[in-house]
């Protein structure tokens, strides 16, 4: 199984479609508090659709005990990196860290001692970033695709 790690995230709608991700792919969705929103959020159920109760969900109260139950490498995904996410080799178990939609990762989360690498996803120059959820999909979908899209048809 593969994990998301979304630390502090801000926004209802991209955990929401973060949840419908999990559900899709089989991966752990991990939500390190705090969260900017309520679990029974609207906009949150409304982006996870009906898929809720097909999802993996772990909400943790600190970056440590979300980490501690990842069994993998940790890869913080970030600017701020200069490894491509496609030229990692992803394994079953790793975990995929992302930061708040408004800053990102913090220097303490990139600098966490179970971080194998900082990581970013190709963008023009001149942007700032990708959508939180969308970050997370494209990520994921590579790590699911080099470990043979198990479980997935």
């Amino acid at each position: 199984m593969l994990h998301i790690i979304f630390f502090e995230p801000e926004i209802p709608g991209n955990s929401g479609a973060a949840i419908r991700l999990s559900a899709c792919t089989g991966s752990m969705l991990h939500l390190v508090e705090p969260l900017g929103f309520d679990m029974d959020d609207a906009k949150l159920r409304r982006a996870g659709l009906d898929y809720h109760d097909l999802a993996h969900v772990q909400i943790h109260p600190d970056l440590d005990s979300a980490l501690a139950a990842v069994p993998g490498r940790i890869w913080a995904f970030t600017g701020h990196g200069s490894r491509m996410y496609t030229d990692v080799s992803y394994q079953d178990g790793d975990g995929l860290l992302f930061g708040r939609e408004s800053v990102g990762l913090s220097a303490e989360a990139m600098e966490h001692p179970r971080v194998e690498d900082l990581v970013r996803i190709h963008m023009l120059d001149g942007v700032r970033s990708l959508n939180l959820a969308n970050s997370a999909s494209i990520a994921l979908y590579e790590a699911w695709r080099q470990i043979g899209f198990p479980e997935g048809n």
